[in-house]
């Protein structure tokens, strides 16, 4: 196996730096920057306080990054989210006043407690990485990555997301709650003073930046792919579509999204190739948010995660 680049290490630095801040989650961690480095987007879903918010933080704390929070409501207007044009007096003309969403990792709060039409406004950014007001499309910033945080839809003040805009989101992951040894640390390190707005006094440092996670993202891109592999995933995808238990399906986006899930990982794990466990791993973060249960089934309480894991189970894996 081939040393690892000076980007690798950067990166795999970055997981250290991340848990002085939060304990555990390490899955959630790795989620994240898997998410970077395929350029994608993040769906994140846990009750409330389970360090969401804190995770998102820390993260972009060790790589350097800009970003931004905005914490969704039900009155938040799109124009608060992509920006707007603003009257100068001054000048009697009109400007661009930008909005968050114009930062490296944009921390999408609770966005499942916004109306949809505020939801939709981020649509055209996590997509084609630009908005468009008044007829003018401005770019985001490179890299762009928005990592949304949502509370389970049975809570009550929750617009559950639209199918269009949870293909978009490359992984959803899960945020359990911690078990009591995690639970333990936890208290001791707030019993000691941690403070989660003082990341630094935490001895979280930046170990990486932009350029690294660029050449890391074109490393990413070379990581080979058998096209037994490519035949698996396409196998997997077309296997949700005939569940009985689905009435939606993976469509092709989200076949493309676990082969670049999968490249992803493989590089974290030092290889330069994918296999079938790569993809087994992310079948899960990767699919979830893609299917929608039928009624019958949703009522007889069938878990979306279980059916994707009796797929996995019965799809044939290549050699």
């Amino acid at each position: 196996m081939a040393a690892p680049s000076p980007s690798a290490l950067a990166l795999l630095a970055v997981r250290g730096e991340v848990a002085k801040a939060v304990v555990g989650q390490d899955a959630t961690v790795t989620g994240l920057m898997i998410a970077l480095l395929a350029g994608g987007h993040v769906l994140l879903e846990g009750v409330p306080g389970v360090a969401k918010t804190l995770l998102v933080r820390a993260l972009s704390t060790a790589l350097s990054l800009d970003t931004k929070r905005v914490q969704f409501t039900p009155d938040l207007m799109p124009g608060d989210v992509t920006g707007s044009l603003i009257y100068d007096s001054a000048t009697s003309s009109f400007a661009f006043r930008e909005g968050p969403v114009f930062t490296n990792i944009m921390l999408a709060d609770e966005i499942n407690r916004t109306p949809p039409k505020t939801q939709a406004s981020l649509l055209e950014a996590m997509e084609e990485h630009q908005v468009s007001v008044d007829g003018v499309s401005r770019r985001l910033p490179s890299p762009f990555m928005v990592a949304a945080t949502q509370n389970p839809v049975e809570y009550e003040g929750t617009y559950p997301l639209p199918e269009a805009q949870l293909d978009r989101f490359l992984l959803k992951l899960t945020m359990d709650l911690p078990g009591r040894d995690e639970e333990i640390e936890v208290i001791r390190r707030h019993s000691l003073g941690f403070d989660p707005q003082d990341l630094h006094a935490a001895g979280v440092r930046a170990v990486a930046g932009a350029a690294e996670l660029a050449q890391a993202q074109q490393e990413v891109a070379q990581v080979a792919v058998a096209n037994e592999i490519l035949a698996y995933v396409v196998d997997l995808v077309r296997a949700t579509r005939t569940a009985p238990s689905f009435q939606l399906g993976v469509s092709p986006r989200g076949a493309t999204a676990i082969l670049k899930s999968a490249r992803a990982y493989a590089w974290l794990s030092g290889r330069g190739f994918v296999t079938p466990d790569d993809i087994k791993a992310l079948a899960l973060p990767t699919l979830r948010h893609r299917v929608a249960l039928r009624p019958e089934a949703e009522m007889d309480g069938v878990a979306v995660d279980d059916i994707l894991r009796s797929i996995l189970a019965t799809v044939p894996v290549p050699r």
